[in-house]
């Protein structure tokens, strides 16, 4: 690898805007691309390219004192200052190789920057959602870092990393700080969809302190049949679904059917007229930007920022309650 692999470069005769606008159109038909690399180990891993900033060999890093366990210091890059994590060691992956720890992949996540040291950095691959498995439970722990898995043509898995549970296994997890509740809350009801238990968590603790009341889903497909059970609930006694709904919060990457397909099958049933859909995801805004507008959500919101995420949905869970005769206790 030469210099600089910089994510977004366009190819000749193309901007960064069509590169983008590519990727609003893999999002439409349910496909994300996938930058895979590798630890030293036999395993092979995958990231979203969208989180993926640029590739280059490791520079110099500057090791600072009382720095978390896998976080090796710090580089200067471009005037910024970003932190170093050995994926490896934060993985507990046994890697012996000797390109341990040569390449240095920037990714831009939940709004911060950081570098991830691996052994090698392979090709981007195109998935559709469909073939994204979430990993078995009995597998998985509470701090279980691959969020899903693949299989590429040539038979390999590629585990994909949770790259949320990473950063919060190296910096710690953000505290949840004190939200005002809205009025009448308990008669509110959301439903979210994440395939990443920290965030389920961390968004579960936002609802609480807001006081509604929400159903939880660990993917877009799981959350579009709970959808269509309380459609035809309501259907069936009469009411209108707004009245058991109030608003749909979705990440944007999930395996079996993403947040953009979830969003687009809601805006197009009409039965869900009204309900707000909010996208709750770590890409970079001007991915958002792009995607986003594709999947005709109501608002889009940058993880983790807990008073952000508050402040997007009060304002869409008051109008909607207050357009409504049963939102009185």
């Amino acid at each position: 690898m030469d210099g600089i692999e910089a994510f977004g470069a366009a190819a000749p005769g193309r901007s960064l805007l069509d590169t983008m606008d590519e990727h609003g159109q893999l999002a439409s038909l349910n496909c994300m691309e996938i930058r895979l690399f590798s630890l030293g180990g036999t395993e092979t891993f995958g990231i979203n390219v969208f989180k993926v900033r640029e590739v280059m060999l490791t520079p110099k890093i500057t090791p600072t004192p009382h720095m978390p366990a896998g976080v090796q210091g710090v580089i200067s890059l471009r005037g910024s200052v970003i932190p170093v994590i050995d994926l490896a060691r934060v993985l507990e992956v046994d890697a012996r190789s000797e390109n341990r720890c040569s390449t240095l992949m920037v990714s831009e996540f939940c709004g911060r920057s950081q570098g991830f040291l691996v052994d090698s950095v392979d090709r981007i691959t195109r998935v559709a959602w469909d073939q994204v498995k979430s990993p078995d439970a009995s597998l998985i722990d509470a701090e279980g870092m691959v969020t899903a898995i693949t299989r590429l043509p040539d038979g390999r898995l590629v585990s994909i990393l949770d790259v949320e549970q990473v950063l919060a296994k190296a910096f710690g997890e953000p505290a949840i700080p004190d939200i005002e509740p809205i009025e009448h809350g308990h008669a509110i009801n959301v439903v979210f969809a994440d395939d990443s238990p920290l965030a389920r968590r961390e968004i579960s603790s936002v609802l609480d302190k807001l006081g509604v009341r929400y159903q939880q889903a660990t993917n877009g497909r799981e959350a579009w049949e709970k959808l269509q059970a309380l459609a035809g609930q309501a259907q069936a006694e009469g009411c209108a679904l707004a009245e058991r709904l109030r608003l749909v919060l979705t990440d944007a990457e999930m395996p079996e059917m993403d947040g953009y397909v979830l969003a687009r099958s809601i805006k197009a049933d009409r039965r869900f007229g009204g309900i707000p859909v909010v996208m709750h995801t770590s890409l970079s805004s001007h991915a958002n930007g792009v995607m986003g507008r594709s999947a005709d959500v109501d608002a889009y919101v940058t993880k983790f920022e807990p008073i952000t995420l508050a402040a997007t949905l009060r304002p869409l869970l008051r109008a909607h309650s207050a357009a409504l005769p049963h939102s009185a206790p």
